[in-house]
């Protein structure tokens, strides 16, 4: 209706005025609230699935739906949107674009919203990868999908009380990057000689250790209705995923699954609107699979007990929880400017050797897809522009950054952060490919190879967690004791 005023030249002065009087009555003055809500993303058949080193072809079926999980928070100062999608990764315009329907369509500024993917490797990537009318399609869906599921959130909206818990499981989590004795690493798929790093595609006759450390930390962030009924749970774990598909078959994997878990268990019948489960990523950069008991699983089966019984000590664990209703909320972000790895000349010359005489030896079993990597890299602009952000809730703090941040990032700022409790949602708000720290580009490993999965500055991590650091002291300056 607003937007129908607009166009008959309504006076902009006095839409101002109604849509900060409209923003005013959705939420009470230091009343805090919260809505929740979610939206089918399930993609139809034929989508690609398709990544150059997963190669898993289109979509043939589907094993579990996919969701945009949507949670909205106020203050009575502060509207803001937080949204998890069961994706891989999705890329900076399908955020943006789903970003200015909400705006369009909400209270919410654009500056306070965050929209990240779990990192589920049976959907999509929404990074372009597959270039049909299918995938452009899809793209778009998404983020109509993403802006309906907050715009139905913000409807939602009721006052609540909010707290933090956490449990540790570090029987669930291993490093993936592993140290090894000098020498003992076969040549990269580019031809060099002399990394240290056993990790994905790579081998070696001689592992020291695992080169990184692990965060095992699972936490909570619980809201109820002022009457004790559950209406969100936020969940953040820092493993990569489950895994254990089928090729072609869709799934939201563990994170679809605990969250479907806690909505059976907790959604009663009451006169609110349906309790919706979140699990977010953490700081899984360097991190493996959920790790099994050694028993074998058949496809699915390990990954829909690991989130049901994640969920489950989940529900056991808030009756510790402290819910409480006087918070107040703050938000910040900010564009940081990261220069790309491209590909010298040297390297395009060799690739595109490469390219041309695939039926010559080469070094790696992956050489030819990273040939193509690196054409696709060349392509890159010489900077890209990161998006950072903070989000304080009370005495909580979350980080969110788009790139596949590795553990001991994480580690830092929980242990820096000013701020009780913190937790960081990675692949938010566009995907920036894995994030090294700098001794971990020295050592080498696939993580670090030049791609369009690895393709920031070495020292992006180091300007990364110091923007995000920056961002939650700002944030926390104004908390109440």
């Amino acid at each position: 209706m607003l937007n129908h005023f607009i166009d008959l030249k309504f006076p902009r002065a006095l839409f101002v005025i109604l849509v900060l009087v409209s923003n005013a009555a959705a939420a009470d003055k230091g009343v805090f609230s919260a809505g929740a809500a979610k939206v089918d993303i399930t993609p139809a058949l034929g989508v690609s699935l398709d990544g150059p080193i997963s190669k898993n072809g289109v979509v043939s079926g589907v094993n579990d739906p996919l969701h945009a999980r949507a949670l909205v928070l106020d203050d009575g100062q502060i509207r803001l949107a937080i949204v998890v999608c069961d994706t891989c990764m999705i890329s900076r315009d399908v955020v943006d674009a789903a970003k200015r329907q909400i705006v369009d369509n909400s209270a919410i500024a654009i500056e306070r919203i965050l929209i990240a993917g779990t990192h589920t490797h049976a959907t999509p990537r929404l990074t372009h990868v597959g270039t049909t009318p299918l995938d452009d399609h899809y793209h778009s869906l998404v983020s109509k999908r993403i802006a309906e599921a907050v715009e139905t959130a913000e409807k939602n909206l009721a006052p609540a009380s909010i707290g933090y818990g956490s449990f540790s499981r570090p029987d669930l989590i291993a490093c993936r990057r592993f140290l090894c004795e000098p020498g003992s690493v076969e040549p990269n798929p580019f031809g060099e000689t002399g990394e240290r790093i056993k990790s994905v595609a790579g081998k070696s006759t001689a592992v020291i250790e695992p080169a990184g450390p692990v965060d095992p930390q699972f936490s909570i962030l619980s809201i109820r209705h002022t009457d004790g009924h559950p209406l969100a749970i936020l969940g953040n774990f820092s493993v990569h995923y489950c895994g254990g598909y089928r090729r072609g078959i869709v799934s939201a994997d563990y994170f679809g699954q605990y969250a479907q878990a806690l909505e059976t268990e907790l959604d009663k019948e009451t006169e609110h609107p349906p309790f919706i489960g979140i699990m977010s990523n953490g700081t899984s950069g360097n991190t493996g699979a959920i790790r099994t008991d050694g028993r074998k699983y058949k496809p699915y089966e390990w990954l829909t007990l690991a989130g049901r019984m994640l969920a489950q000590v989940t529900i056991s664990s808030l009756k510790k929880i402290d819910h409480r209703t006087d918070v107040d909320l703050e938000m910040q972000q900010r564009d940081l400017s990261l220069s790309v790895r491209r590909p010298d000349q040297a390297r395009i010359d060799w690739a595109k050797d490469l390219l041309n005489n695939l039926d010559q030896p080469q070094p790696h079993r992956w050489s030819k897809v990273y040939a193509q990597e690196a054409i696709h890299l060349s392509q890159y602009p010489p900077t890209m522009p990161m998006m950072l952000q903070a989000i304080r809730i009370g005495d909580i703090g979350i980080a969110a950054a788009p790139c596949e941040v590795f553990a001991e990032s994480g580690l830092k700022i929980k242990e820096q952060s000013p701020l009780k409790q913190t937790f960081t949602i990675e692949l938010a708000n566009g995907y920036g490919g894995y994030l090294p720290p700098a001794e971990q580009h020295a050592l080498g490993g696939y993580e670090t190879w030049p791609a369009r999965s690895s393709f920031l500055e070495v020292e992006a991590e180091a300007k990364i967690r110091q923007g995000l650091l920056e961002l939650l002291t700002h944030v926390a300056q104004d908390a109440k004791p």
